[in-house]
């Protein structure tokens, strides 16, 4: 497994990524019909860096690192990250996360957030539990799953 940054040229691969879990709706809080357009801007262009994880030049995820929120708390970073279906269950988001953390440092963040993780995602939860974050907060019934209804969401917080 590699991880690089990614380019714009990379997004026809992270697009399918994408396109499958954002639809599914029960992770990410982008619209389920977001275009190919749309999140090329959310994906490559908003963040401020995107990476790729690939094996033999395949893209099998990728994640994005970008400032949480301007002004006094702009040295805290917020993350996404994606794997594909056909991927999952190989390491690859632990590997990323962990990725994540050492550019999040190079960066000079001195702190990761990731705001809004469903509560019925209980492999984040979990697996960022066991990369050292902590649920600083609960927002109840804030997130709208598909299939459960309102759940809570959970704020998770790491110094760097």
């Amino acid at each position: 497994m590699n991880i690089r940054e990614a380019t714009e040229k990379d997004f026809d691969e992270i697009w399918p990524i994408f396109h499958e879990v954002v639809s599914a709706g029960d992770t990410f809080c982008y619209p389920r019909d977001t275009s190919k357009e749309e999140a090329l801007k959310l994906w490559i262009y908003a963040p401020r860096k995107t990476f790729v994880i690939e094996d033999d030049h395949k893209v099998l995820g990728s994640y994005y690192i970008k400032t949480n929120i301007s002004g006094p708390g702009d040295h805290v970073c917020n993350c996404g990250y994606m794997v594909s279906s056909e991927a999952r269950g190989q390491g690859l988001a632990t590997a990323m996360c962990e990725h994540s953390q050492k550019v999040a440092v190079e960066l000079g963040y001195k702190a990761m957030q990731y705001n809004f993780v469903a509560s019925t995602n209980e492999g984040a939860v979990r697996l960022w539990s066991k990369l050292g974050f902590e649920a600083v907060g609960r927002l109840p019934k804030a997130f709208n799953h598909p299939s459960e209804g309102y759940v809570d969401a959970i704020v998770m917080f790491k110094m760097a």
